[in-house]
C-alpha cells in the first residue's frame, strides 16, 4: 500500500517509518480495495507524557476511515490507529457484503 507519512515539526527517523509501513501493510490482509494512506504524525506540547499523536487516513472506495490516536510513543499509538482502522475496514467489508 502506498503510505504518505509526514512529521509535523520534527523529521521521522526511518526506523519509525519503517514501523508504521509494516503495521499499514497488515491492513490489506482484511481489505484488499485499500488504495492509498495517509499518516500524520505530531508532538503536542504539552506537560503530559502522553503527547505523541498519529493520525492515520486510509482511502477505501466508498469510504475513508480514518484513526486519531495520543500515546506515549508513536508506536504505541500507530499500533492503536492500525487496531481501530482494521475495525472500520471489517465494518465496511460487512456492510459491502450485506449490500
Amino acid at each position: 500500500m502506498k503510505l504518505d507519512i509526514q512529521s509535523v515539526h520534527f523529521d521521522a527517523d526511518q526506523k519509525l517509518v519503517d514501523f508504521i509501513q509494516r503495521k499499514a501493510d497488515k491492513l490489506e490482509q482484511y481489505f484488499d480495495g485499500i488504495i492509498s494512506g495517509e499518516v500524520i504524525l505530531r508532538v503536542e506540547n504539552t506537560e503530559d507524557k502522553t503527547n505523541k499523536i498519529v493520525e492515520m487516513k486510509l482511502e477505501i472506495p466508498g469510504n475513508n476511515p480514518f484513526a486519531k490516536k495520543q500515546c506515549k510513543t508513536f508506536e504505541e499509538a500507530t499500533d492503536s490507529c492500525v487496531e481501530a482502522l482494521r475495525r472500520q475496514i471489517k465494518k465496511t467489508k460487512e456492510k459491502l457484503r450485506t449490500h
